[in-house]
């Protein structure tokens, strides 16, 4: 059993492309799987979108939820954590894994009632000498005061939840184009950033069609890291708004 890990995490934008022209959940599914990801971290991703026949024929609507129809085959495992409750449906973050999560808790970080937000915190049962893997996906408000108690919440949550002598990988969208979070993953948790390790840098992953903006992170603690790719270019321009971020670990 090799011990590298692949994890990716994307923000789908509710299975629209750029522009919300067209609903392009099918070829997200496709290019997901393309990558080989062991673990993805999922953000704006539908439980539940009542849709009429005619915009489920329209648009190529699935039936299931949005989370269970990418996991498909590929990811026998799923978690998701609704933040976001509407009339004609929800949506929120989710985790696919090809590991057992043995448990999973989907924190409410909300500030403002118009702006849900949560952090979906995933224990996955490794085949690695039976490691648990905390993984963690984000997806962190637009506002700086948000985002200021949303990572004091995270802080709490890992130093309360999270063993020290476990791995841990938090990814998803966190909105922090200043790049403020650093105080509190790196100086108060002892987190790394797998791109700013590799390449110096944050990726920059939004808006996809130029990339500027480095919102979507992949942190980690106790594991090495190995390789980190944007998914901006081909296909993946015709998807989301935001760029997918691929990153491989060893334990």
């Amino acid at each position: 059993m090799s011990k590298e890990i692949n994890v990716l995490t994307y923000n789908i934008h509710k299975g629209y492309c750029a522009g919300n022209r067209r609903f392009v959940l099918e070829s997200m599914r496709s290019r997901i799987a393309e990558t080989g990801a062991d673990i993805v971290f999922l953000q704006e991703i539908h439980g539940t979108a009542i849709k009429s026949p005619a915009k489920r024929r329209r648009f190529s609507y699935p039936d299931q939820p949005h989370f269970e129809y990418l996991a498909d085959e590929a990811w026998p495992h799923v978690a998701y954590g609704r933040n976001a409750i509407y009339r004609k449906g929800d949506h929120g973050n989710a985790i696919l894994s090809m590991y057992p999560i043995v448990s999973w808790e989907n924190i409410d970080v909300s500030i403002f009632p118009r702006s849900s937000r949560s952090i979906l915190h995933g224990v996955i049962e490794l085949p690695h000498k039976n490691t648990h893997l905390h993984a963690l996906c984000v997806h962190l408000g637009l506002l700086e005061k948000e985002r200021q108690e949303q990572l004091q919440t995270l802080t709490d949550r890992i130093n309360s939840h999270v063993p020290r002598h476990e791995p841990m990988i938090i990814a998803g969208d966190f909105n922090d184009w200043r790049r403020r979070a650093e105080h509190h993953l790196h100086d108060d948790l002892g987190l790394e950033e797998l791109f700013v390790q590799i390449q110096g840098r944050h990726a920059r992953s939004f808006p996809i069609w130029a990339p500027l903006l480095p919102v979507d992170r992949i942190y980690y603690r106790g594991l090495k890291p190995v390789a980190c790719q944007r998914l901006s270019n081909g296909h993946w321009r015709d998807l989301s708004d935001h760029a997918a971020l691929f990153g491989v670990f060893r334990l």
